[in-house]
């Protein structure tokens, strides 16, 4: 399937999986780097390697708190441009979803490059390995219309109940992050700094009541509805 045409300002579904369906998060570490991956690798300047910047922001730290001014050249480090809005994500053991809305000309490829490029070298390096991690080329859909985006909020944010997945309570439990936690959080909170940009979703609902029983009702459906699950692509 070729990937469409990314136009700024709008939504798409983006996602991939492990080759042969493998493990891309072994541990809680895997998973945090990929994370951290997401937020720092979505900026317009590049930014080199994450474990190099994290000295950089060692030494910003420091100097702020003597009161020094931040040198220019890492003012980025503290606020940048970014390529693309965050709507909602969730990561599991061997594959991922975003829901991007594209910032700016090509934000999206070069999200998933640099995203792609520096999360395979971390993953080949920490397990001795190489070769691509992924299956291929990234997968992305055009979200044309509001009520697929609305549905596609609820698969992705619940995506651990589509596979089944427990978050608590399993002796063994999976290695999943996901936007739902943000989503339900308190939401009136306005010092609180949230990673997705929640607002295309959550202000078509009158409270966030309101928008969990709208999952829970999308989820039983996607689940019976075959169209629905074709477009959304089950892995």
């Amino acid at each position: 399937m070729k990937n469409p045409t990314f136009i700024n300002e709008e939504y798409y579904h983006i996602y991939n999986r492990g080759v042969d369906k493998r493990i891309i998060f072994k541990n809680k570490n895997d998973l945090r780097r990929f994370f951290q991956s997401m937020d720092e690798f979505n900026i317009i300047d590049p930014i080199g390697s994450i474990y190099e910047n994290s000295f950089t922001r060692i030494n910003i730290k420091e100097k702020t708190s003597l009161g020094s001014r931040t040198p220019k050249s890492t003012t980025f480090k503290l606020k940048k441009d970014k390529l693309v809005n965050f709507v909602c994500y969730c990561l599991n053991p061997n594959h991922y979803h975003f829901l991007l809305q594209q910032l700016v000309d090509d934000g999206i490829p070069k999200f998933m490059h640099k995203i792609g490029t520096g999360y395979t070298n971390y993953f080949n390096e920490k397990y001795k390995r190489s070769g691509s991690l992924c299956q291929g080329k990234y997968k992305a859909i055009h979200i044309d219309s509001n009520e697929y985006l609305l549905h596609l909020s609820a698969y992705i944010n619940l995506n651990y109940k589509v596979h089944d997945y427990n978050l608590l309570g399993s002796r063994t439990p999976k290695l999943i992050k996901s936007s739902w936690e943000e989503y339900v959080e308190d939401n009136d909170n306005k010092n609180k700094k949230d990673f997705c940009e929640k607002d295309i979703i959550l202000d078509q609902f009158g409270n966030i009541e309101d928008y969990k029983g709208f999952t829970k009702d999308s989820l039983k459906e996607i689940k019976e509805n075959k169209q629905i699950k074709k477009l959304l692509l089950e892995y």
